[in-house]
């Protein structure tokens, strides 16, 4: 099975994908490639839908977390939305990505965009 990846419209400081099939050795490099061009972007928000991922290897965690890395110094997140039982339990097992930044609803994850964002907002207001 291969990986599919589709991108979303990018929002204010954020962009969704949805990632479905296998995320392993044999397909990550796909996952790489179409998000090398947003990572270079300022984005705050990275939101991987992986309610279509059967199976992800220690290459596919790999992929996720390189991504994390590049948003992190301007303060960007990767957050992952819907985990099937079966990739929660791997995400779980390798401790790859912080526990409040695996959302089981893309309701939970706007909400806590909402959140981040009203707390840049007040960051500026306090700043003037």
């Amino acid at each position: 099975m291969s990986l599919d990846i589709q991108l979303h419209p990018p929002g204010k400081g954020s962009q969704r994908a949805n990632v479905s099939g296998r995320l392993d050795t044999h397909t990550y490099e796909d996952l790489d490639e179409a998000l090398a061009p947003l990572l270079t972007r300022q984005l705050h928000s990275l939101v991987l839908d992986l309610s279509g991922l059967e199976y992800i290897s220690s290459a596919g965690i790999r992929s996720i977390f390189k991504a994390r890395k590049a948003l992190a110094p301007h303060g960007g997140k990767v957050l992952l939305v819907n985990p099937q039982p079966q990739i929660q339990k791997v995400l779980d097992m390798v401790k790859a990505v912080p526990l409040n930044e695996i959302f089981s609803s893309t309701a939970e994850a706007d909400a806590y965009l909402d959140l981040m964002q009203r707390k840049i907002i007040e960051a500026g207001e306090d700043e003037d």
